[in-house]
């Protein structure tokens, strides 16, 4: 274990390792007649005693010792004596149990169950944890049996934080005293205790403290999970905040006939194709939130009421918080312009999963104009038309590509408040990519360097938020290509955080194609991972063919997607495609030459293929997967998956499941599918 190479035991060793296994046994046999029987005599009692002692870890001979407990507890003669008698004895029990293992969970938890019963004295647990502590300060279960006990004698975290500090430099590689500060700090700022109320003050005394133990030893790994506890807090807010949305402000929306165009000047930028007569308003936010509705998200416009309105969280798990929530908004041709408002947490309500409510409320405002048109029947709309092959475009010069992104740059929501609040983060940011150049300067560090790479992430997101490029990108992609060739182990976390800053060049693969929609094209990038979506929320048509993806979440949030190539990638089976039922204006899809068949479920998410057995299928409904035509349910995954969209053109080709009986399944599941592979269908 950890390394260590196992020796043969020798003849003696063996013959007590039978002998105890055999006392055991016998020990066992008679503890569950009584177990079994409900006796709670005292021999009984004390024979369940002689178990834990040789095996603290058997659970069943704890639980027969809370019920015998609860026996005595109830006799009619019981008084205070006895009963503090029959809890001093138990805890004499666990403390043999844990000097036999002091990692034992039962152990452990019997004795935090015999305090709470409230009649033993709690002073001598922290003496008797000193003992534990200096046996092996590490000791995690120590730890939080001490959090335990500090709660039950209303022992400050001051107190607790300076006793962290004294063990820390004792021994600096003490992992659990590392955690244990994290903890305190975060009770600290959340109650905003004195001396604790401003993160500014007392964070960066924290780096100073923490520079001693990585410095000291760069490659010892407890100094730097506590570091990466407090970039974390030196970057996340408190109060989550609007990101982006979509429409952006003071944007101009033209609907024409069934098409929709964004921009100042009415360009086929971002053209959206929607039959329904409605588009999407899209609210992204830094954090996942949950509250988002009609009472704490008012939309003011002449053609639709705010209470019509249902905002619907894009979430991979389904749950009812996410960063990204959606609202359709139908239009009237009645109203050929109108000016929309969008009020964003002007009444509480909105909260997020840390439990901080919304507090810096946003006001959208975009115009809307409709030009009614009736459709040539010669014309054929954008989702029929638009294919990927590069002969299909062109790619934009650099001041029509400006032009373009900064158009979107709208979607960007700016919160200038942030900008005064964050001076001290800007600062600890930069004081910590100074100190952690000059370590990576003097050694040859991992960790220093995937540490850097954070900073340096994290100091361009919060000085440039609203650039499309990364300022320190190219050192950043430098460093995790280091990390690539140095550390193999970790080589896939790597090159998914490698693929998230290469996303920030998309500048340079904005592209048009020749009939008018703009296409965002990220092919050939080695893409392992996507990000960077809250800057993405225009693009309807994407290429992210000839990739290494085989994850598409938080694919969902790009709400205008109407054409979207994944040809050439690794995505592993049709549950992987699962984000994309959530875009209601996807009309061409290619997923051809993936790795779809190869595998029963997408393991990298899910744990077995059972429909019933996780969140995707939970509500497919097995009469529905039988048709008169054909039995669906062999392919439930195709069922569940396809059954909401609404293409007109798939490629499927390449992929182990493409054989003709899964063509024809595909064409029963999608009655308006007019292509497939390339084919016009009858």
């Amino acid at each position: 274990m950890h390394g260590r190479p196992r020796k043969a035991p020798k003849p003696e060793d063996e013959a007590a390792s039978s002998a105890k296994a055999q006392k055991l046994r016998a020990l066992q046999t008679q503890f569950f007649s009584f177990h079994h029987n409900k006796i709670y005599t005292k021999e009984a009692v004390e024979l369940s005693a002689k178990l834990l002692e040789i095996n603290p870890e058997s659970y069943t001979a704890w639980n027969y010792r809370k019920l015998a407990v609860e026996h005595y507890l109830n006799l009619p003669d019981c008084n205070p004596d006895s009963i503090k008698s029959v809890l001093d004895d138990e805890l004499r029990v666990v403390e043999n149990a844990l000097r036999q293992n002091f990692k034992s969970y039962g152990a452990w938890h019997h004795r935090k169950w015999v305090l709470s019963k409230g009649h033993s004295l709690i002073d001598n647990e922290l003496r008797l944890l000193d003992k534990f502590q200096k046996a092996d300060s590490r000791n995690f279960h120590a730890w939080n049996y001490r959090r335990f006990v500090a709660e039950s004698m209303k022992r400050s975290e001051q107190d607790e934080l300076k006793y962290t500090e004294d063990m820390i430099y004792a021994n600096f590689s003490n992992y659990s005293a590392w955690h244990n500060r994290s903890v305190l700090l975060s009770a600290l700022f959340d109650k905003k205790a004195e001396g604790f109320l401003l993160k500014e003050k007392v964070l960066p005394e924290e780096y100073e403290f923490i520079h001693q133990a990585i410095f000291t030893d760069p490659d010892d790994q407890s100094g730097w999970f506590y570091h990466l506890w407090l970039l974390d807090q030196t970057v996340t807010t408190d109060s989550p905040l609007l990101a982006s949305s979509w429409p952006g402000h003071g944007s101009d929306v033209l609907l024409v006939g069934d098409r929709c165009y964004n921009g100042s000047a009415f360009s086929p930028f971002s053209a959206l194709h929607s039959d329904s007569g409605s588009f999407p308003i899209v609210l992204y936010f830094n954090q996942p939130v949950r509250g988002v509705n009609s009472s704490t998200v008012t939309v003011e416009c002449g053609f639709n009421k705010n209470e019509d309105l249902l905002w619907k969280p894009l979430s991979a798990s389904n749950s009812q918080t996410a960063r990204v929530w959606v609202a359709h908004l139908k239009v009237s041709s009645s109203d050929l312009h109108s000016t929309v408002e969008v009020s964003v947490g002007h009444t509480k309500g909105i909260i997020s999963t840390r439990g901080f409510e919304y507090s810096h409320p946003s006001m959208l405002s975009f115009k809307v104009h409709v030009q009614p048109m009736e459709r040539d029947s010669s014309q054929v709309s954008v989702a029929e038309s638009i294919s990927l092959r590069e002969e299909n475009f062109k790619v934009y010069g650099k001041q029509s590509e400006e032009s373009i992104i900064d158009s979107f740059d709208q979607l960007i929501i700016k919160n200038g408040h942030e900008t005064t609040a964050s001076n001290w983060r800007f600062e600890a940011l930069a004081k910590e990519i100074e100190c952690f150049r000059e370590l990576l300067s003097l050694v040859d560090c991992k960790i220093g360097k995937l540490t850097l790479a954070r900073l340096l992430k994290a100091y361009d997101a919060m000085s440039y938020p609203f650039a499309n490029k990364l300022v320190h990108s190219e050192e950043v992609l430098e460093l995790y290509s280091d990390l690539m060739k140095l550390d193999r182990t970790h080589y896939q976390f790597y090159k998914d955080e490698r693929s998230i800053v290469l996303l920030q060049k998309y500048k340079d693969s904005v592209s048009s194609a020749i009939c008018g929609p703009i296409c965002l094209r990220l092919n050939n990038l080695s893409l392992s991972r996507m990000g960077a979506f809250e800057k993405l929320l225009w693009v309807q048509m994407l290429d992210l063919s000839h990739n290494e993806l085989q994850s598409i979440e938080g694919l969902e949030a790009m709400q205008l997607l109407s054409c979207l190539s994944l040809r050439n990638n690794k995505l592993r089976s049709l549950t992987a495609l699962e984000p994309l039922r959530k875009l209601k204006l996807l009309r061409i899809l290619d997923i051809s030459y993936n790795q779809i068949g190869d595998h029963s479920i997408d393991t990298t998410r899910y744990v077995c293929s059972s429909p019933l057995s996780h969140s995707v299928g939970s509500e497919l409904n097995r009469d529905e997967t039988v048709t008169s035509d054909v039995a669906l349910i062999n392919n439930w995954e195709a069922f569940y998956i396809f059954k909401d969209f609404n293409l007109n053109q798939l490629d499927i080709v390449g992929n182990t499941i493409a054989d003709e009986k899964f063509k024809s399944v595909l064409v029963k599941i999608m009655p308006k599918l007019k292509q497939l592979d390339g084919k016009l269908l009858d």
